[in-house]
Parts: C-alpha cells; sequence; structure tokens
C-alpha cells in the first residue's frame, strides 16, 4: 500500500538525480572519457560491418540538391556521425550531460554542433532553447551547410514527423533527405521511448535513401501537412528496407 510520504520521496529522489546528472555534465574528465569510449565504439562497428548503400549513388544524387536536410528517426540515427559517406552536417543537439557527450562524438567526425532541442510544447521548445536552435539551423543552411535533423518529435510519438523538419525546409528552400540506418547485429532498447537500437559490430549495416522532399516557400497549412505525411511515408519506407538490407527485418 502507498505511503503518504512515497510521492516526496520520489521527488527527492528525482532531485537528487538531476543533481548527479548535472555534476557529471560539469565533469569535463567524465565527458571526455564517455566520448572516447563511444568514439573508438562507433569506429569499431563502422569497421567491422558490411556497409549496404541504396541506391549506390545516394549521394552523387543528393549532391546537385545541396544544401540538403537529412532527416532521421530518433533512436536510427546512433551510428551516423561515424559513417563514411561523405555527407557531413550541422547537427541540433540537446543541451544536457547526453548531449554533451554526443558533441564532442558528432564533432570527432567532421560535423558541427547547434546546441538546442524542441519538444512537445512550445514553452518547453523556448526553454530549450529550440527557436534559437531552428533560426541556427536556417541560417547554416543559407551559407551552403547541410543539416541533420531527427524528424520526430523527442518523447512524443516514435516515428511520426513533426512539423519542425517541414517548417525548416519551406523557410530555407532546402530538400529534405529521408535516410534510415540499420544494422542486423543490434540491441533494441525496449523501454525507450523510440526504441532505440544500438548498432553492434561484425554484421551488415544498411543506409538507404528514399526520395527528396521538396517544401515551397509559399505552402499554406494543407501543403505542409501534405509534405509532412509525403516524408514520414517516405521515411518509413526507407526505415524498412535498411533493415531488409542487413538481412535482419525489424
Amino acid at each position: 500500500m502507498a505511503t503518504s510520504d512515497q510521492p516526496v520521496k520520489r521527488r527527492r529522489n528525482k532531485r537528487r538525480q538531476k543533481q548527479f546528472t548535472k555534476s557529471l555534465m560539469q565533469n569535463r574528465v567524465t565527458v571526455a572519457i564517455l566520448s572516447r569510449l563511444a568514439i573508438w565504439y562507433l569506429k569499431l562497428v563502422v569497421r567491422t560491418n558490411k556497409l549496404v548503400v541504396e541506391p549506390e549513388n545516394a549521394i552523387d544524387l543528393v549532391t546537385p540538391e545541396l544544401p540538403v536536410i537529412v532527416g532521421v528517426w530518433h533512436g536510427q540515427h546512433v551510428l551516423m556521425p561515424a559513417l563514411p559517406i561523405g555527407l557531413n552536417a550541422a547537427a541540433m543537439i540537446s543541451r544536457n550531460f547526453d548531449g554533451e557527450v554526443t558533441a564532442r562524438i558528432v564533432e570527432h567526425f567532421g560535423n558541427q554542433t547547434i546546441r538546442a532541442s524542441g519538444g512537445r510544447e512550445p514553452s518547453a521548445t523556448l526553454k530549450k532553447g529550440g527557436m534559437i536552435g531552428f533560426l541556427e539551423m536556417l541560417r547554416a543552411l543559407e551559407n551552403g551547410e547541410n543539416v541533420v535533423q531527427t524528424a520526430d518529435i523527442p518523447k512524443g510519438i516514435s516515428r511520426r514527423v513533426g512539423l519542425g523538419i517541414v517548417q525548416l525546409a519551406k523557410r530555407s528552400g532546402a530538400p529534405i533527405v529521408p535516410l534510415a540506418i540499420a544494422s542486423s547485429r543490434r540491441h533494441v532498447f525496449e523501454k525507450s521511448w523510440d526504441k532505440t537500437a544500438m548498432n553492434m559490430p561484425f554484421g551488415t549495416t544498411g543506409i538507404c535513401v528514399e526520395e527528396l522532399v521538396h517544401v515551397s516557400p509559399d505552402a499554406d497549412d494543407d501543403a505542409v501537412e501534405a509534405a509532412r505525411n509525403l516524408l514520414e511515408e517516405r521515411m518509413n519506407k526507407a526505415t524498412k528496407r535498411a533493415y531488409a538490407l542487413t538481412g535482419n527485418p525489424e
């Protein structure tokens, strides 16, 4: 039976956990160690996996459209910074402990970082710097840089495209590249909201690029929603195909 002081204990534990996480984030040694281990691991996965890209000339097809917005799903993007596919980009990364580690990984492999994140509620987006992140991604595209954006909203509905990536395409005029990555040997964190898949060594990694999605600068609400649905359809198609390429379908 629950006691009256249990909610208080839970709140205290949550505060302590946040304080511990904050102290870790501020500990540069911890961040440095974890990021180096992660970089080593990603290099191991890439070097010991057979890479299968579809279509084979995917980058050649994308090149005339540069700069582009690369759309990936949450939970399916762990290996992306280390992939030798010749498409470096700026990535928006959250301002928390995981983000500190991820930023170092992304930058190690020659990419840029934008420290911000979105959210399900406008107030959360503003608090996390999401609007600033949006403007910085827009500026990067205007300067001729590619950007990577997770298409689904953090801790929202997994594999449901949010409006942010579509609005970025509308404002910038840059097309969206639906991209999916999957490995035959993987560990899926079933309890995570996005069922994060950790790519593992000594297998096959499939990389699939679907037809680009363009959003007109003059697109009204209906056209934006149509583009959102089209992107979702193509990203799901790319994801299914990427898993099929590994020989171990999802």
